[in-house]
């Protein structure tokens, strides 16, 4: 047994991906990483034994811990384990069960020894463990793709901010903060369609319409980010999800527009990328009043 090794797992709304997360190097073990497809319409059945599958491949023939840490979207009871996910289009079969028994049962471990949190929690949690905002005491973080994830974190604690759906203009924030919007924005001002923000963002030096999309969404994040920094007042903004890769065309941009608000938080790339749940979830168990391990043996 290693102490020290913890299987962290990233449950998304088609997919599980897991690992073994090293508390002391703060890493994930790169052969240990399975990514597997789950029908998250499927039974009950189907769902567990998908993901006790994924996460017995990562662990086969590696000294561990034989404790979990499991990124999982809402809503669910994190300290229980029961499911309250129901009508979102995925995983409605988990309703009213302990994910945590029926996961122990086919790993044969404790209940006790799984431990379930916030899947845009974890991602915070994993950038301030081990990536973009290690050494701070209290960031923000945001993840922006298709939507928009918010989480905050205090004391080592993150969090799921759930800001998605606060009013913003003339709608909510996932409206002009995601990658739909620079979709639908580019095709109101230039008439044309693009795939996604990688072909706007390749387009963004010859382009006076993808220049301006751009300026305009640097815009719209600064506006909700001043409003998420004044009410959270964090050390540091931590940004990740897809368009974190087209950072260089906004984030001068935002970092001028806050400076004017009276507001010079760093911002930085998130760094972990989908890394960053696993090992946030796997951190769960690490106690950092001790500097230690919170392990279990049994």
């Amino acid at each position: 047994m290693n102490n020290s090794i913890v299987l962290g797992a990233d449950i998304g709304g088609s997919h599980i991906t897991v690992a073994l997360v090293d508390l002391q190097s703060r890493m994930v073990i790169e052969n240990s990483r399975v990514r597997v497809h789950v029908n998250s319409h499927g039974t009950a059945e189907e769902i567990i034994t998908a993901w006790s599958q994924a996460m017995l491949r990562a662990v086969e023939n590696m000294p561990w811990s034989n404790n979990i840490g499991i990124a999982m979207p809402n809503p669910v009871d994190y300290e229980t384990g029961i499911s309250h996910i129901k009508g979102i289009d995925k995983y409605d079969a988990l309703y009213g069960l302990n994910i945590k028994e029926l996961l122990a049962s086919r790993l044969n471990l404790e209940p006790i020894q799984i431990r379930m949190k916030n899947d845009a929690g974890c991602f915070l949690q994993g950038e301030t463990f081990g990536g973009a905002a290690k050494g701070f005491d209290s960031a923000i973080g945001l993840t922006i793709g298709t939507g928009i994830g918010t989480a905050r974190c205090h004391n080592n604690t993150a969090e799921d901010a759930d800001l998605w759906h606060s009013p913003f203009k003339e709608s909510m924030v996932e409206d002009y903060i995601s990658s739909r919007w620079f979709v639908k924005r580019y095709a109101e001002l230039s008439g044309k369609t693009v795939e996604n923000v990688k072909e706007l963002a390749s387009r963004h030096a010859t382009d006076k319409h993808a220049q301006a999309v751009f300026t305009e969404f640097s815009g719209n994040l600064a506006a909700f980010l001043t409003s998420f920094v004044k009410s959270d007042n964090p050390e540091v903004i931590v940004v990740g999800g897809n368009i974190a890769h087209a950072s260089a065309l906004f984030f001068s941009n935002i970092e001028v527009l806050l400076h004017k608000q009276g507001i010079d938080v760093p911002i930085r790339k998130a760094l972990l990328g989908e890394d960053a749940a696993i090992i946030g979830a796997a951190s769960c168990w690490y106690d950092a009043k001790r500097s230690s391990l919170n392990t279990m043996i049994l």
